[in-house]
């Protein structure tokens, strides 16, 4: 059979579709391959479904996304439960939820019991725990810092009617102090944090002093009552620290057991809480998700959560 010319240019033509397409396809194979191989792939979430990378936390934050504990002090890398299934209030969201939101996510506790309170001892320097010493079925949730401020803090702690500790740095708080008037008005307790949070271990009396006796003084002035507790940046201390923190009308430190950051939950000893621990948290971008994985690891213990203060001794 005979082809014509014209005939003959449009299978030409064809041809030459083609093998641009194969060209294309292959063209983007390499550039896909090339982004994940540079970090550019989907973060994978605790939940384990794909979600768009945020870019860490606000830069600010001096714990950071890159290091879970907000310290740095080894951390172990054991992982607790992830904190459930994502909820519209996740980063990436226009409008935060509202109305029970969280009510198939939050764990339901009893009244924690009557607070049996520990002996302090009678030393001229501040006492330092990361453990409570007692018997009583209870762990200690601690929020750091202050940077990020998610809308959905108060309705959680509302929603869950847990007390939590808050240790805030000054310089993170100042730009909106009536938030954080709001989460104490929902049964958070407001203590100390240092004002610029740097890093005291090493530091001069005179320059500890300013950090801690000064974060103190602004939060009796901002909140009207002046903390008792504190915790150093990073959890890093030394004598001079607790010295000048008793001085400064602190009666006590506290470290940590475990750490919770993008809903994972991670652990210093074993793999549940124990009987008095403190956890640490951060006022991050993902503070839903670690809110909650903390007070599920805290029920999954049979653990009740409980204020810090009420197990200090009478002032």
């Amino acid at each position: 059979m005979l082809v014509s010319a014209r005939n003959r240019r449009i299978v030409a033509m064809i041809g030459a579709c083609v093998a641009l397409a194969v060209a294309v396809a292959a063209c983007d194979d390499k550039v896909s391959s090339r982004s994940q191989s540079n970090g550019a792939a989907p973060a994978v979430s605790a939940h384990g479904t794909a979600t768009p990378s945020t870019g860490g936390d606000d830069p600010r934050d001096p714990g950071g996304s890159g290091d879970p504990g907000g310290s740095r002090s080894p951390q172990p890398s054991r992982s607790g439960s992830p904190a459930g299934k994502p909820t519209p209030s996740e980063p990436g969201t226009s409008t935060p939820p509202t109305g029970n939101a969280y009510a198939d996510r939050l764990p339901k506790f009893g009244q924690p019991p009557v607070p049996q309170r520990i002996d302090l001892p009678e030393e001229a320097s501040a006492a330092y725990y990361a453990r409570i010493p007692t018997d009583q079925p209870v762990a200690f949730l601690t929020i750091d810092d202050g940077w990020v401020k998610r809308p959905e803090a108060l309705e959680l702690l509302r929603e869950s009617g847990v007390k939590v500790t808050l240790f805030l740095t000054i310089n993170a708080i100042k730009d909106n102090p009536g938030y954080f008037q709001q989460l104490r008005d929902a049964g958070a307790d407001i203590q100390a944090h240092t004002v610029t949070h740097p890093e005291l271990k090493g530091k001069s009396y005179a320059f500890q002093k300013r950090e801690i006796c000064g974060s103190a003084d602004q939060l009796a002035t901002l909140y009207g009552k002046r903390p008792t507790l504190f915790r150093p940046p990073f959890g890093d201390k030394d004598a001079t620290t607790l010295k000048v923190a008793h001085d400064c009308g602190l009666r006590a430190g506290f470290f940590w057991k475990e750490t919770v950051d993008k809903g994972t939950v991670r652990y210093q000893e074993g793999h549940t809480i124990q009987k008095g621990d403190i956890i640490l948290m951060h006022f991050r971008t993902r503070f839903v998700d670690d809110f909650i994985a903390a007070l599920q690891a805290i029920s999954a213990a049979g653990l009740t959560p409980a204020l810090l203060t009420d197990y200090m001794p009478a002032a």
